[in-house]
């Protein structure tokens, strides 16, 4: 097996790329279309994997889509189950994303863990206590979380820092009713611009970009995003 890769005598390399969208920054940005039942559109996404796979996710679930030419358009009015299934959540972990959001909508809702009946090497207890933190009821049975109750706001200290955990709690309080507050948030670019989209919906957000954000809910009013481009 090579060890390295020797290129020789290479041309003058000239031209220009085309940078798609993170797939990080995708991901939680496609679970938060959950927030509104009117059109989500963005630009500049990826079109890799995962993207299909969550996409694969809100369909099962009852959404509308259309991706083409790395513009995606979601309608999720149209959402009438709130299960998302082991099949489809074990092929990605960041499946994950869509338990705030469906739960701030439809107070109910039941999601696989990533790795099934186990909790696996990845755990999602932090954002389980978050959110049992707001109010939630959570149970774990056969391999499913099932989350019910309205959410309300509160201050919430993660243990450690979990990028996943801040996108799911964000978005969770962007409905809920009264202020959220997340102590140690995570401070990745995705999470900037997960923010940074909902505030332009009309959701209150307050230390975007540092590890203490505040989030003031809609309680319960539906988001209309506008037109973005993943980062």
């Amino acid at each position: 097996m090579y060890k390295y890769l020797h290129i020789y005598n290479s041309p003058k390399l000239s031209g220009s790329v085309e940078i798609s969208g993170a797939k990080n920054a995708a991901l939680p940005l496609i679970a938060a279309s959950i927030l509104s039942n009117t059109d989500t559109e963005m630009t500049n996404v990826p079109n890799v994997a995962d993207v299909k796979t969550l996409l694969k996710l809100l369909s099962n679930l009852g959404a509308k889509y259309n991706f083409e030419k790395n513009t995606l358009t979601i309608n999720t009015s149209t959402i009438n189950n709130t299960t998302a299934v082991y099949e489809i959540v074990k092929t990605m972990r960041a499946s994950i994303l869509v338990l705030g959001p469906l739960l701030a909508r439809f107070n109910e809702c039941k999601v696989s863990l990533p790795g099934g009946c186990a909790i696996g090497a990845r755990p999602v207890d932090l954002h389980l206590k978050a959110l049992e933190a707001m109010g939630a009821e959570i149970k774990i049975e056969g391999g499913y979380i099932h989350a019910k109750g309205r959410l309300k706001g509160c201050d919430i200290v993660f243990d450690k820092i979990t990028v996943t955990g801040t996108e799911n709690i964000i978005m969770a309080a962007s409905l809920a009713k009264g202020t959220t507050r997340i102590i140690n948030a995570a401070k990745e670019p995705e999470v900037v611009q997960l923010c940074e989209v909902l505030k332009s919906a009309g959701v209150e957000i307050e230390g975007i970009g540092t590890d203490e954000i505040t989030i003031r809910g809609t309680d319960y009013e539906l988001l209309n995003f506008p037109s973005f481009s993943i980062i």
